[in-house]
């Protein structure tokens, strides 16, 4: 897949409401660059987690070393380490109102260099391959030293634009968490 002259959202695009963000980013491609290799899948899946009026969210109870990204630059990883042996990657966004957000990429439809992503998982199973957010992570090998980085000028890891699917969004239940559970932030394309 040939991604350089392919458009990214701009800052502005991740300057909104987390919410509204979190459903935008369904269709569009995540491109993660090894080298030569060109490893991208199209989102399928997003959380939205904002700030003081979300108990689920890491940025809850304030700032942290771990959290800071979500108050930092709209458009960068925030990337953390889970369960002691997974990486989440979740891209800034927040509007002029909120002092933290940020959208957790929860699964991917792959696109490119799928057999790398499968060397990567160490299986050969396509329909599982990043259909969760510590597969996904571990299939494009997004790790801590990729938090910061910034989706809009990166070389490395961004974001382009893909299809539009709005009529095809369904909210539900985020998934996995204990507070905040009446939010229905969970989107996905429906099949």
């Amino acid at each position: 897949m040939t991604t350089s002259n392919i458009t990214r959202p701009s800052r502005e695009f991740y300057t909104r409401d987390t919410v509204d963000v979190a459903k935008d980013l369904l269709g569009k491609i995540i491109v993660r660059r090894i080298g030569k290799t060109v490893l991208c899948g199209m989102i399928t899946e997003t959380e939205a987690y904002r700030h003081e009026d979300d108990p689920a969210s890491h940025a809850y109870r304030g700032m942290t070393e771990r959290n800071k990204a979500m108050f930092g630059e709209v458009g960068r990883a925030y990337v953390y380490f889970t369960y002691g042996m997974h990486y989440c990657v979740n891209v800034v966004a927040r509007n002029k109102y909120r002092k933290a957000g940020a959208v957790l990429i929860r699964s991917l439809e792959p696109q490119s260099g799928i057999k790398t992503m499968m060397e990567n998982r160490g299986i050969h199973n396509i329909e599982n391959l990043a259909n969760g957010p510590a597969k996904l992570t571990c299939a494009l090998n997004i790790t801590k030293q990729h938090y910061g980085e910034d989706f809009v000028t990166s070389k490395s890891l961004y974001i382009i634009n893909g299809i539009d699917i709005k009529q095809k969004i369904i909210a539900g239940p985020r998934i996995g968490i204990r507070k905040g559970t009446e939010k229905m932030w969970n989107f996905r394309i429906s099949a």
